[in-house]
C-alpha cells in the first residue's frame, strides 16, 4: 500500500488560493513472488525459477511485462550476468492452464512481454537459466535475481528476488589412460587414475571416496602409487588376482579442492583440484 497526496490551486484577481493538502492510500492488488527449484548450484548447471504474479484487484492486468536481470552484479566498470537463459524453455501459465509462449527478448536481461494476469487471478512464468562462466562459484558465493513486473496499467513496478548460494560441495571427475599400448604377454601394463575436482570443498578421508576396477586381462604383482605415495595392501587397497577386481579402501583417496581465478574481464577460471592413482601390473 502506497500513500500519495494532491492540493488544488485556485486563482482569481491576481490571487492565489492553495486548498487544503488530501492524503489517500493507492492499494497494491498486484504482488510477484520469485522461487528458484534448487537453492544451491555449481559452475554449469541449470537453475529453474518461478516467477508468480497474484492480483487481488476487480480488474485485469493485461500487457504486464517481465524483465529478468539474470542476477547481475558490477565488476569493475561493467555490468556482469552470471546466468543464462536457455532458449525455449520457458512456460507460461494463467489461472494454471498452459499459455502460448509470451514474446521473449533473450538477452541480458531477459524481457518477457504479454503476460496477463485476471482479476482475482494468477500468472506463473517458469523458466531456467544456466550458472555461466560469471558465476561465484567460490565458497559462499551466490547469485541474487531479480524479476521486474511494469506496464499493463500498473502505477509502480514491482520486484521479486531470489538468492541461490554456490554449492559447499566436491564435483569430482574421473579419467583413466593406459600404457603402452599395445602390450604383449608378460610385460608391465600401467594403469592411470586421473581425478579432478572442480568443487570449491576439498574430498578428505571422511568423504569415503572409493574407487573400483575390474582389470582385463587380470595383472599380477601391483605395484600402486597415490600421489608419489606407495600404497600397500590391504592397508590402502584390496585386489583379487582370480577375478581382477581392485578396490581402494574407504577414505584412502583425498582431493584437493579446486582453485579460482577472477579474469580481467570478470570471467572465473577453474582451475582443478587433481590427485593421481597408479596402477602397474604384470600382464
Amino acid at each position: 500500500m502506497a500513500t500519495f497526496t494532491n492540493q488544488a490551486t485556485l486563482t482569481f484577481n491576481d490571487t492565489v488560493i492553495n486548498s487544503n493538502i488530501v492524503t489517500g492510500e493507492l492499494l497494491d492488488v498486484l504482488s510477484a513472488t520469485k522461487t528458484a527449484v534448487s537453492d544451491t548450484y555449481l559452475r554449469g548447471d541449470t537453475i529453474t525459477y518461478a516467477v508468480s504474479i497474484s492480483n487481488t484487484g476487480s480488474a485485469p492486468f493485461t500487457g504486464l511485462t517481465v524483465t529478468d536481470n539474470l542476477g547481475a552484479y558490477t565488476f569493475g566498470a561493467n555490468t556482469l550476468y552470471p546466468l543464462t537463459f536457455v532458449d525455449g524453455a520457458l512456460l507460461y501459465y494463467v489461472n494454471g492452464v498452459l499459455q502460448p509462449e509470451p514474446t521473449v527478448a533473450a538477452g541480458s536481461p531477459l524481457v518477457i512481454t504479454g503476460i496477463n494476469v485476471p482479476a482475482g487471478g494468477n500468472a506463473l512464468i517458469v523458466y531456467t537459466v544456466t550458472a555461466n562462466e560469471f558465476a561465484p562459484i567460490a565458497q559462499n558465493g551466490t547469485i541474487a535475481n531479480t524479476a521486474t513486473v511494469s506496464g499493463g496499467g500498473l502505477a509502480t513496478p514491482i520486484e521479486a528476488t531470489e538468492t541461490v548460494t554456490a554449492a559447499n560441495s566436491a564435483d569430482l571427475s574421473i579419467t583413466k589412460a593406459i600404457s603402452p599400448v599395445p602390450v604383449s604377454d608378460n610385460e608391465t601394463l600401467t594403469y592411470t587414475f586421473t581425478i579432478q575436482n572442480n568443487g570449491n570443498t576439498p574430498v578428505v578421508a571422511i568423504d569415503d571416496v572409493v574407487l573400483t576396477d575390474i582389470f582385463d586381462p587380470i595383472l599380477t604383482d601391483l605395484a600402486v602409487v597415490f600421489n608419489g605415495t606407495t600404497w600397500t595392501e590391504p592397508l590402502n587397497y584390496t585386489y583379487n588376482d582370480a577375478t581382477g577386481l581392485f578396490r581402494t579402501v574407504e577414505g584412502q583417496i583425498t582431493v584437493p579442492a579446486a582453485t579460482y581465478t577472477t579474469n580481467p574481464d570478470g570471467s572465473i577460471t577453474v582451475t582443478p583440484g587433481v590427485s593421481t592413482l597408479t596402477v602397474s601390473g604384470t600382464v
